[in-house]
């Protein structure tokens, strides 16, 4: 069909009766549609560049070379006795030249029953038309796959947010940008690998089905596995097996892999989500704080192009040194210099008409975090270290020497959302089997003993942190929702 007839009002319904029509009537003519491998020259960009360069005054153009590609029609523009159309797949797009004379009148009548979708391979000369548009003169092509649902309209692709999540195979090869920011997803991830690596960490697979839903305070899923008669859990965290790692010998141990949380559905929340989670050895959160400020400009230059990078309409600069500010000198400076020094029922009065919905069972620590939460992360634009944290929140972390109520770690806020946490790890069975008791009384995480026994065979002082890659991708992408870094996100039933 033309272009001007893909245009026509034409149902769903209507345009596949037409596809299957054609589909028949290529297979009259002999071609299968849905054909096996095609052997290529390459892809359509290593195809792009095997164009020769223009003739200097006075010497014969150089030779045609002569190339196979292949890929999706996204365009066909019918002109009398020749057929122009867009030839695309990842890497690229290229112009088909056909006509009668080079590829015979019956191949030529055959390509006029192709529709948008379709996949072919092609065999012809690289050449220039005159307009300067790199084209294949089709000599050969093959019919390598029949698209039976008609695609979106080349110039918009999937406008409909909930089809480009829901349509996810035809967003990508609708819509260049969907294309392009995943393409930049993989890019991050892989320039993690690399980064650590050079500098000695070993990459590792951790249980994704655990016994103890460990790592965090999060609510997990759970599910029963019969051949053991017991309940297992999603893993909400790769924490508790990354630390024996580290008690067994591996210094410097990361993984990028999926965490589960049975929580819920928003912009920055998506409930099956990506983490690098790293340990080191004789690490701190010093050590942890260096390797960021090392990693995240890394990532920059190398996906980005640039550390000022534009999110949420705001500018973020990643050029380290990242800033370092207080917990509690961040939540006194925007609820009152004397937070600290009020009564219980005091702090809920100014809270609450700060605008704050509180529980009535919190104390003056919750009160006080939920003032952080609320109130002063969303203000931290720029790159931070927020540390100072009450312990009570990092039980896996160490305690500031000579404050036990303060965690040895940090927060790293990024555009007004918590992007990492790093610790000095808790290396003291002691005080981490304590720890994890008061957490299994309030019901916010069970207790793991073989991990604290295995704390008991000595675990070295370790720095530890877990970066959520969605997010991160989102800020070096610009997205606005998590759903748009996520190749499959979960999603609401639809009405």
């Amino acid at each position: 069909m033309s272009e001007e007839e893909q245009q026509a009002p034409v149902s769903s319904t209507d345009y596949r009766a037409i596809r299957i029509d054609n589909m028949k009537k290529l297979e009259a003519l002999g071609r299968a549609p849905f054909g096996r491998a095609f052997e290529r020259t390459g892809t359509i960009a290593a195809v792009r560049a095997l164009a020769p360069a223009p003739a200097a005054e006075g010497e014969p153009p150089p030779p045609a070379p002569v190339v196979r590609s292949a890929g999706r029609l996204l365009a066909v523009r019918k002109m009398g006795k020749t057929v122009f159309a867009d030839l695309r797949d990842g890497s690229d797009r290229i112009q088909l030249f056909v006509n009668a004379k080079a590829c015979g009148d019956g191949a030529f009548d055959a390509f006029k029953l192709l529709d948008l979708g379709d996949h072919v391979g092609v065999e012809g000369e690289l050449f220039t038309t005159r307009t300067g548009e790199l084209s294949i003169r089709v000599a050969k092509w093959e019919l390598l796959s029949k698209a039976l649902i008609q695609p979106p309209e080349k110039f918009h692709g999937l406008v409909d947010t909930e089809d480009r999540y829901r349509l996810r195979h035809v967003d990508l090869f609708s819509n260049p940008e969907a294309r392009e920011r995943f393409y930049k997803r993989c890019a991050i991830v892989s320039e993690m690998r690399r980064w650590l690596e050079a500098r000695g960490f070993l990459e590792v697979e951790t249980p994704i089905l655990q016994p103890h839903a460990g790592g965090a305070a999060a609510k997990p899923f759970a599910t029963h596995y019969n051949a053991l008669d017991r309940e297992v859990f999603l893993r909400i965290a790769p924490e508790l097996y990354l630390k024996r790692l580290i008690v067994g010998g591996f210094d410097k141990v990361f993984e990028i892999g999926r965490d589960f949380r049975n929580e819920g559905l928003d912009r920055t929340h998506n409930p099956e989500f990506t983490v690098l989670e790293l340990y080191q050895a004789y690490g701190d959160k010093r050590s942890m704080m260096d390797i960021l400020e090392g990693l995240l400009p890394h990532l920059c230059d190398k996906v980005a192009g640039t550390r000022k990078v534009v999110w949420d309409g705001k500018e973020i600069d990643f050029e380290p040194p990242f800033r370092t500010a207080v917990y509690s000198e961040l939540v006194k400076a925007k609820i009152g210099e004397d937070w600290f020094s009020l009564p219980l029922a005091a702090m809920r009065e100014r809270a609450e008409a700060a605008g704050l919905a509180l529980d009535p069972a919190w104390d003056e620590t919750l009160v006080t975090h939920e003032v952080y939460d609320k109130l002063v992360e969303r203000e931290l634009v720029q790159p931070t270290f927020v540390v100072g944290i009450p312990h009570a929140f990092i039980p896996l972390a160490k305690t500031v020497p000579g404050d036990p109520s303060v965690a040895d770690a940090f927060e790293f806020v990024v555009g007004g959302r918590e992007l990492c946490p790093g610790y000095t790890e808790q290396n003291d069975p002691f005080a981490q089997r304590e720890a994890f008791a008061a957490q299994v009384e309030e019901d916010a995480e069970s207790e793991d003993g073989d991990f604290v026994e295995a704390l008991e065979s000595g675990m070295p002082p370790t720095g530890g942190l877990g970066l959520g890659v969605d997010r991160l991708v989102m800020m070096l992408t610009a997205a606005d929702t998590i759903r748009d870094v996520i190749l499959f996100p979960m999603l609401k039933d639809r009405k």
